[in-house]
């Protein structure tokens, strides 16, 4: 419970993808997402061992926050997208959803991410803590 606003935290395996797209686009995430191609982000959900929403005020309440990760559920878990919508940002449902996350995967799986430069400060708040040695190669499209 967050304030007076209650948020509701759940896996969702069957998200929605005009859900999953909305709240990419509202969060700010859509200009480095491939929001208008739909069969990519439909292959992202499907794809995805862990999705997991923030619902506010009820279980099927306004959709304000997903997580979505690819994980082993053993070892790692990488989160590959915490969007939240500006309505729910300074509710804690970014740090709601990354708490969820490691509740369900439990203390032997690290939980590792890769932020935009934006949400930085928002990641060293919440302790994490920051990787020196990450190495990626660029998509190209």
């Amino acid at each position: 419970m967050t304030g007076t606003r209650r948020i509701f935290y759940a896996a969702d395996p069957a998200l929605a993808l005009a859900d999953f797209r909305h709240v990419l686009i509202d969060s700010g995430l859509g200009a480095t997402r491939p929001i208008d191609d739909a069969p990519r982000l439909a292959t992202m959900l499907a794809k995805a061992d862990l999705v997991l929403t923030a619902r506010l005020d009820q279980a099927d309440g306004a959709l304000v926050g997903v997580l979505r990760a690819i994980t082993d559920f053993s070892w790692s878990c990488y989160v590959s997208e915490l969007a939240v919508t500006p309505a729910a940002q300074g509710l804690g449902v970014g740090r709601g959803l990354l708490d969820e996350a490691r509740r369900q995967l439990g203390q032997t799986v690290s939980v590792i991410l890769a932020s935009v430069p934006e949400a930085v400060g928002f990641y060293e708040r919440i302790g994490m803590a920051r990787q020196p040695d990450a190495f990626w190669y660029r998509r190209e499209r």
